[in-house]
């Protein structure tokens, strides 16, 4: 296998490779450098260089690539990591308490956003209904939030809203009729 003929199609489907597994992948830029590295050895194979030229050039430019994109690929991984995963994205989100944070490890209710969670004081005091509060931390089904200062009509928010009740299901009614 040392014709630069079937060394074409060998790294044109190993850039294609490469290519499609960094779109295929979470990460930022492992597996380009590979695949610019293999289709400059392809170009160089259509032009009938030796197979060992093309290897010599398919690394110093996966090489220099990998060193290229490094910097880009850092500040990317870096910014993403500020936003949070899941229950994460959360942190340093305002809500609204709609059921009094009693305190100490006693549990309330806050809407962040359109969600409900059960919500814990970070510093053990009482927070009341309607309070605006910051979401210091996610423990498992829970938010930590410490209060701000903000009222509720400062912060644009509205105030809270008690659910309507429910009807309790027809099997379960007294009524006499």
């Amino acid at each position: 296998m040392d014709s630069p003929e079937q060394w074409r199609w060998v790294w044109i489907i190993t850039s294609a490779v490469f290519a499609v597994g960094e779109m295929a992948t979470p990460g930022s830029f492992f597996l380009a450098p590979l695949a610019v590295g293999a289709l400059a050895a392809a170009i160089l194979a259509f032009a009938g260089v030796g197979v060992a030229t093309e290897w010599v050039v398919f690394l110093v430019v996966t090489v220099v690539t990998f060193a290229a994109l490094r910097p880009l690929a850092r500040r990317l991984d870096r910014s993403a990591l500020d936003q949070g995963i899941g229950a994460r994205r959360l942190t340093g989100n305002r809500g609204t308490v709609l059921r009094d944070i009693p305190g100490q490890a006693e549990i309330g209710m806050v809407r962040i956003d359109r969600e409900e969670w059960r919500a814990q004081s970070a510093d053990g005091s009482p927070i009341p209904a309607g309070a605006i509060v910051r979401v210091a931390d996610v423990q498992g089904t829970r938010v930590i939030v410490a209060r701000t200062e903000a009222p509720v009509a400062e912060a644009g928010l509205p105030p809270p809203v008690d659910p309507p009740p429910v009807d309790p299901p027809p099997s379960e009614r007294s009524d006499s009729t």
